[in-house]
């Protein structure tokens, strides 16, 4: 392996799973891309690009790889980006990494291969034990993500315990979006003290994750409520905390009362003036006329704001 003396810094804090705005023929809009995620990081939001709220997998691995070098392109930190790069095929989920891992990103967050359901611990072990050997780099910190409710396949408590086993300095936390939290605070239990950083699926858990030592919050909504959130993030020792969680969770509430992709994205649209981040790739759809006034009328009742929207449009 190479780079064997790096010494990482440990990811802390709220990132956001970047959505990927489109032109109207569906082709990546890199420069909404590039001014949203600039947009995120003044507001103290880390950018985990090409999540599930990214469509990734709606992508190409040439999509990706041209968006991450527009950011790069930009001078965005990479310091500053946990890219997701697990794939169902090991050689797309080794390319990803290899590039993200080469241009100096803190981490990769890693879906298992997912197209293929009932696989076993040791089928999931090997293949990311082959991600890990193929990109043979010291500087290699795979964030393991746990979405069960969508993909169908989860990492056991099991397995974390044998990648850690065998992977001590690759394996470095877990997004855990299974919904469960008592999945959440076992993580947190076991693994968290031995410095394996476990963030919360979503901001709607991040005051209990945080109370029980967890690293942060990797969470959809950061797109569109980041500074609220990173608030409660600084300051969840204060008085106010439990107040500014139940802010959160009711802002959220509206987003999951619509397909949440379609609906951020037309939240941006609404406060950025701009239509075409309404756009979404098929198999999604965009909010029809009245799904954006039910959104537009409960974001109003919570007060929401996205301070200089306008700079989101092309």
């Amino acid at each position: 392996m190479t780079n064997a003396s790096f010494s990482p810094a440990k990811l802390r804090g709220v990132y956001s799973p970047v959505l990927t705005p489109f032109n109207r023929d569906l082709s990546p809009s890199v420069p909404r891309f590039v001014k949203h995620c600039q947009w995120l990081l003044r507001r103290g939001v880390g950018l985990s690009i090409f999540g599930t709220n990214s469509e990734a997998n709606s992508l190409s691995v040439a999509e990706k790889l041209g968006l991450l070098d527009a950011l790069l392109a930009a001078g965005l930190a990479p310091e500053r980006l946990m890219p997701r790069t697990g794939a169902c095929a090991p050689t797309d989920t080794i390319e990803l990494t290899r590039h993200a891992v080469a241009a100096g990103c803190a981490g990769v967050l890693m879906l298992p291969p997912f197209y293929y359901k009932g696989v076993s611990d040791e089928g999931l072990f090997r293949s990311f034990a082959r991600v890990i050997d193929g990109v043979a780099d010291a500087r290699l910190r795979i964030y393991l993500y746990h979405i069960p409710p969508v993909s169908q396949v989860g990492i056991s408590l099991k397995l974390i315990e044998r990648l850690l086993e065998a992977f001590p300095g690759a394996i470095a936390g877990v997004k855990d979006s299974s919904g469960d939290w008592s999945n959440t605070q076992a993580m947190l239990r076991e693994f968290q003290p031995a410095g394996f950083d476990v963030f919360a699926g979503s901001e709607a858990i991040l005051l209990p994750t945080l109370r029980a030592g967890g690293a942060g919050c990797i969470t959809a909504t950061g797109n569109v409520n980041p500074g609220p959130i990173v608030e409660l993030f600084k300051h969840w020792q204060d008085a106010d905390a439990d107040q500014r969680q139940q802010s959160l969770n009711a802002t959220r509430a509206v987003f999951q009362k619509l397909p949440m992709i379609a609906a951020m994205k037309a939240a941006i649209a609404w406060q950025s003036d701009d239509s075409a981040w309404s756009v979404v790739r098929p198999p999604l759809v965009e909010l029809d006329a009245g799904q954006c006034r039910q959104l537009q009328a409960g974001l109003r009742a919570c007060a929401f704001a996205m301070p200089e929207a306008t700079s989101l449009a092309k």
